[in-house]
């Protein structure tokens, strides 16, 4: 269990009266918020191998300290950034390996989706990872992993196959539904609160696709209420290779349209040939109601294209507060979400509502992933200035206070715990996943959900609508 400090590439935390560039740097360079935290960990680990991942972990112990873990940087909480923590940062650490023959990928969890999907690609396969390009594929599918066409794909933690991990205790396990089960059972929808850091995944992989195409159409917020109404209704019947999103934004400038918000629709095939692809899209393009005032039917894309539309929607150096809610099937979605919609505070704000429908009507794997609704709602909304702060979270706050009221609970990749706690797993899982962190990491080690002055340790999250039982 011994290990050698020096051989780590660590940085620690300066003293009260010093300032640190490179500290700093290794604290937060890579969150992609840039509403910082005001959190400093002890020390930062910058891995670059495995090794160096088991001997942060047994320093932690050493030090009685806790472990946090950053994959990507993406979580919009800064979950990474924990006060008085060792930092694992493992975006110097890289591993990436396909077996064909067995449709598998092996990969390390700050390998980001468009770096896997370049590499999978080239070799005729394809990931449903996150859509943003830059999100590591370590959080994301430790939330569960709501990646392309979930709605007929399935959630991507369902094509987690195996881990490799190291455990509270520094020591490296290699999990399955065989071997070290419960690990696994929980990697697959735990999110911050798995109780070790995962180092490899093992993904089945699909053949990927030759056309792909998309239809867009752009609304005036005037006609909300039918578009809304008619992207909902026909959802679920839309071809099984056709992502379905609506939106409430402000056009893109390449549109010419004036600088009001706008609800778009958007549909995206997956298909091996442009006949098929055209096919799948003609419900939807026969379909859509009158007045748009922009209409992109049949468009040629890629992955690679999608990606691009995807940064430029999430662009880098801003600042975001995200939130998210499972709407009931049996709500009316276009009222629940007309202000949501309808009232953005920024013209980089989005409101998205997103078709799970029918991967949300069929039962799930045994795993800790278990809250899912026909609909899937998110706001991201984004600001370049401090002096926005207050005005874009209360908006946010606002909307949310009325929407839960509507809604069985939310997805962890969107979430702050800080701000609202609410239900995330179905109550037998919620319970299951917390007696497994209390038994595979009995001191806390592993820092978990931060949540209020970061309280919740070994406990973990109480899984209920807190603001509306309030």
């Amino acid at each position: 269990m011994g290990f050698m400090q020096d051989s780590l590439p660590i940085t620690w935390r300066p003293k009260a009266d010093e300032h640190d560039t490179e500290y700093e740097r290794a604290r937060i360079g890579r969150v992609f918020n840039h509403r910082r935290p005001k959190r400093y960990p002890r020390a930062i680990v910058e891995a670059t191998q495995e090794s160096h991942i088991v001997d942060a972990v047994r320093l932690a112990n050493q030090l009685g300290c806790r472990i946090s873990v950053r994959s990507g940087g993406h979580s919009w909480a800064a979950w990474s950034v924990r006060e008085d923590a060792v930092l694992i940062d493992l975006g110097g650490y890289h591993h990436l390996e396909l077996n064909a023959e067995q449709n598998e990928v092996i990969v390390s969890p700050s390998t980001t989706g468009r770096v896997l999907n370049t590499y999978l690609g080239e070799q005729g396969f394809l990931f449903a990872g996150g859509h943003c390009p830059d999100v590591g594929v370590g959080g994301f599918l430790l939330q569960g992993g709501m990646g392309w066409n979930c709605k007929n794909w399935g959630w991507a933690c369902e094509q987690v196959t195996a881990i490799d991990i190291v455990n509270a205790q520094g020591e490296r396990l290699h999990c399955n539904s065989t071997e070290n089960s419960d690990f696994y059972w929980a990697a697959r929808g735990a999110g911050p609160g798995f109780p070790g850091v995962v180092t490899k995944f093992y993904l089945r992989v699909r053949r990927s696709y030759s056309n792909m195409l998309s239809s867009c159409f752009i609304y005036p917020i005037s006609s909300y209420r039918e578009v809304m109404k008619w992207v909902v209704a026909i959802a679920p019947t839309c071809d099984n290779d056709t992502e379905v999103v609506a939106v409430g934004a402000y056009p893109p400038p390449e549109s010419g349209l004036q600088s009001e918000p706008c609800i778009m629709p958007l549909f995206v095939t997956f298909k091996n040939s442009e006949k098929e692809a055209q096919t799948a899209l003609e419900q939807a393009n026969s379909s859509k109601p009158p007045g748009a005032l922009v209409e992109l039917v049949n468009q040629p894309t890629s992955l690679l294209n999608e990606y691009r539309n995807q940064a430029a929607a999430n662009p880098q150096g801003h600042r975001y507060c995200a939130e998210n809610a499972y709407i009931k099937n049996d709500e009316d979605v276009a009222a629940v979400l007309e202000e949501a919609f309808c009232t953005l505070p920024h013209p980089k704000a989005f409101s998205l509502w997103y078709s799970m429908n029918p991967c949300s009507r069929r039962p799930l794997p045994d795993m800790a992933l278990s809250m899912q609704s026909d609909h899937y709602f998110a706001l991201y909304t984004i600001w370049e200035h401090e002096s926005d702060d207050r005005r874009c979270q209360a908006w946010v706050q606002n909307i949310m206070k009325t929407v839960e009221r509507h809604s069985d609970g939310a997805y962890l990749g969107d979430s702050d715990f800080q701000v609202r706690r609410t239900k995330f797993w179905a109550d037998e899982n919620a319970r299951h996943l917390m007696a497994i962190r209390q038994k595979l990491d009995p001191e806390g080690r592993i820092c978990g959900y931060l949540d209020i002055d970061d309280a919740s340790g070994v406990k973990g999250l109480a899984n209920q609508h807190e603001w509306t039982s309030a």
